[in-house]
């Protein structure tokens, strides 16, 4: 995300975003997982790869300069995220979470909890998480208190990421990921909502990606995005533009 407000409305080049595919269907995790980057769960076998190779921002990359694929499961608390990336540069300019964190190499989690589509710049009608490679959490914040800037959410998922020891020195991410409610605002932040089978939720996932620049030379994403102005760097400002899940038991 690079935050800048864009004063468009997204019309009709919405009609053909992600939001109007048929939803992708999410298993259910009877047991619960460990949020350690290793994997090793044998409930990560029942849930399909997913390809990270849409472009937002930047160039498109090599494949030996990155490529992702991710895995998703779930069960009544959290929405459960795998990510493997090939990232040949791990790099982390900013150290305060708050600036320019879209330029480090993150992770970007858009999370719409019902599934509604719409606007949430500044409303928490969706979310666009940033983790941080130490494990910080920023978003943009809400009109409550008049709170629009930077906020740190690292109380609503639970992340940890390792990188193999031998070529591609492929990085894994795990995230164990609470919904919040478009209720939600920094001032009353409530509870996050019980996941039941059949539930269909926003998502898109998308990765910054820096190799030792100033600002990030790729953005790349899980779900195509029709562009505004030739802008496809839309998920932060509008939910419409993700794609949806569908949260499936056996």
């Amino acid at each position: 995300m690079k935050f800048s407000i864009i004063g468009v409305i997204l019309g009709a080049a919405l009609s053909t975003s992600a939001q109007a595919k048929a939803p992708q269907s999410v298993p259910y995790t009877p047991s619960s997982l460990t949020i350690d980057g290793a994997a090793e769960e044998p409930a990560w076998q029942q849930a399909d790869w997913h390809e990270l190779s849409h472009h937002i921002v930047g160039e498109t990359p090599t494949p030996a300069d990155f490529s992702g694929r991710y895995k998703l499961l779930w069960d009544e608390q959290y929405l459960y995220v795998l990510v493997e990336v090939i990232d040949d540069v791990l790099y982390d300019r900013y150290p305060n979470p708050r600036i320019q964190y879209w330029d480090d190499d993150c992770l970007e989690i858009f999370v719409d909890e019902d599934a509604s589509g719409g606007k949430h710049l500044y409303s928490h009608n969706a979310f666009a998480y940033h983790i941080a490679l130490d494990g910080n959490v920023a978003d943009i914040g809400d009109t409550a208190n008049d709170n629009r800037g930077v906020i740190l959410l690292n109380d609503h998922l639970d992340s940890a990421w390792q990188r193999a020891d031998s070529t591609p020195y492929a990085v894994t991410w795990e995230v164990a990921l609470k919904l919040y409610p478009d209720s939600f605002t920094t001032a009353t932040p409530g509870e996050p909502v019980t996941l039941t089978a059949g539930k269909e939720v926003g998502f898109m996932l998308a990765y910054c990606d820096n190799d030792n620049s100033e600002t990030r030379e790729h953005f790349m994403g899980s779900h195509a995005i029709a562009p505004v102005d030739g802008d496809k760097n839309l998920g932060y400002i509008d939910a419409s533009v993700f794609g949806r899940l569908k949260l499936v038991k056996p």
